[in-house]
């Protein structure tokens, strides 16, 4: 069973009735039930537990990580982001969705600012699968139309990414890569762009099938971690005369 933890800063729904009423349960708490049914083990960490639900030990027992910030990401604490780095790099999977573009785990594995346009006028988003072969697209249709959505659009300050699943459409005319992975040093990491707060995307079955798509391709691979440094030599060397 691949062991999923839902990180969710949990601000906006505790102090914006509009987002609650959304996602009564959290947008981690929601992320959470359908991962859940899909057959995932999933547990849950907010930004306000202590060491942010992201305790050594949960992280030991984290195969892939998902990422929701927004509000707070300055209140990450910096050991924590580093504790997680470390996990990714040793081959944790992260899942850094919407918002999280902004938060300090994805600056520091992207070194670029992340930076972006944006728009909340609640357009329509269509989002068309450009890699229909790829493992994150199975069941996909050509595209995910969502009715309503906060725009980003380019350009996305990311580095090259390894593959391009997703590029959006918006009803304003921007697009954006929606959808984009990356590898660093054992792990692999998956952006996916929607998710805004006031809006149910998180309910959409598609959008769904992405995330649970997301933590299959993200698991982590059975090996141990590169060892650096100096290293002794597997045959014999042989002296020069």
């Amino acid at each position: 069973m691949i062991r999923v933890t839902v990180w969710n800063e949990y601000r906006h729904e505790r102090h914006n009735s509009e987002v609650k009423a959304v996602y009564p349960e959290g947008i981690h708490g929601q992320i959470a039930s359908f991962l859940h049914v899909a057959g995932f083990g999933v547990k849950t960490a907010t930004l306000d537990e202590p060491e942010h639900g992201l305790t050594s030990e949960v992280l030991d027992h984290t195969d892939v990580l998902i990422w929701w910030g927004h509000m707070a990401h300055h209140e990450v604490d910096d050991q924590i982001v580093e504790k997680v780095k470390q996990r990714v790099l040793n081959g944790m999977g992260l899942i850094v969705l919407h918002s999280g573009h902004f938060s300090k785990i994805f600056q520091s594995l992207m070194g670029t600012s992340c930076n972006l346009k944006w728009r909340e006028a609640g357009e329509k988003e269509r989002l068309w699968v450009i890699s229909p072969g790829h493992p994150i697209a199975e069941g996909i249709p050509e595209y995910i139309e969502i009715d309503h959505e906060e725009m980003y659009g380019e350009h996305f300050d990311i580095p090259e990414p390894d593959e391009v699943i997703f590029t959006s459409w918006f009803a304003g005319g921007e697009v954006f890569r929606s959808g984009c992975t990356f590898k660093r040093g054992n792990g692999k990491i998956f952006y996916f762009r929607p998710g805004h707060e006031t809006y149910p995307t998180y309910y959409h079955k598609q959008v769904q099938q992405v995330i649970i798509n997301a933590v299959k391709w993200a698991k982590p691979v059975k090996r141990s971690y590169p060892v650096y440094g100096n290293a002794k030599p597997l045959e014999k060397i042989l002296s020069e005369e």
